[in-house]
């Protein structure tokens, strides 16, 4: 019964095997019976998320508290992550807009990395306070030195004026990729943003496996997603101006420019460098939760 049940899964195929096993059936049949036992047809639900941490919840509720009161001293607080890395040219791109009937957009048949166009990394900021985002456009590598970059960026063109009486910047960012916990790189950079901006930096890191929490996912990124939904990204130009030209009935404002710098991946941290870095971890869970003060020297 498991092999047919399991195996076996159109109603032909099940018709087939009930009649070898000498059934008189049919396949309209086989779906009439499945329909009366309650089956029907089902595609896969992303519900698992592997083994939960046991302070998962209450390091949702220190992030929250962090959160809320940065925001009532007026100090910035910003949620961080890397976009979905997207493929440069007349490629199709998911969902549909208006065309003439029977004219749609022809975009290629296969999906290969186009030269001198590449894939687009948009790393993302999106301010939780001001409902604001800020979105660098990569060509090179997705690391912590393009995230943090893209940081400083926000900071020059958008958190400053915002913020201008500001004294401590609040990062919420997921524990893997680019900017994760455990990256070494991560810190370094931090390091050297908090030396230039002569201000402590805090960093709040999701527990693990709860990435889809970051508030940037659904404040931000699934609205650019639905803003290009069906538009080909056909050059870097395009899609930092369908970025820039997301915005929501809640009032969302994006910008974004390119970022043509060079970020080589595979860079070691030294030891030297790493003990540099004037990282204070928190009494809760400091791995995830850590303050990186100015070395006020190295500002100098």
């Amino acid at each position: 019964m498991a092999p047919l049940r399991w195996t076996c899964k159109s109603v032909r195929r099940l018709a087939v095997e009930l009649k070898q096993q000498g059934h008189a059936t049919s396949h309209r049949m086989v779906a009439e019976l499945l329909h009366d036992l309650g089956y029907s047809l089902q595609g896969n639900r992303k519900t698992l998320e592997g083994s939960s941490h046991p302070d998962r919840n209450a390091q949702f509720e220190h992030i929250s508290a962090r959160v809320r009161a940065a925001l009532s001293r007026g100090e910035p607080a910003i949620s961080v992550d890397t976009k979905k890395k997207e493929l440069v040219g007349n490629f199709k791109n998911g969902g549909r807009e208006w065309h003439a009937a029977g004219q749609p957009e022809p975009v290629r048949v296969h999906d290969f990395v186009l030269p001198g166009l590449g894939r687009a990394i948009p790393y993302g900021v999106y301010d939780l306070g001001t409902n604001t985002g800020w979105v660098s456009v990569g060509i090179d590598h997705d690391t912590a030195a393009f995230a943090v970059e893209s940081i400083r960026r926000w900071w020059k063109w958008m958190g400053v004026r915002a913020y201008s009486r500001a004294h401590r910047l609040l990062i919420t960012a997921d524990g893997g990729g680019s900017n994760g916990s455990r990256v070494r790189l991560w810190k370094v950079e931090l390091q050297k943003l908090a030396d230039e901006l002569r201000m402590p930096i805090s960093v709040c890191h999701f527990p693990p496996g709860t990435s889809k929490w970051n508030k940037i996912e659904h404040r931000l990124f699934s609205f650019i997603s639905q803003n290009w939904r069906g538009k080909p990204l056909v050059s870097h130009e395009v899609i930092v101006n369908l970025i820039a030209a997301t915005t929501t009935t809640t009032g969302l404002r994006v910008r974004s420019r390119l970022d043509t710098k060079s970020y080589p991946s595979g860079l070691k941290v030294s030891r030297e460098e790493i003990e540099a870095v004037n990282l204070h971890p928190d009494p809760f869970h400091g791995e995830w939760n850590y303050t990186i003060l100015p070395n006020h020297r190295r500002a100098r």
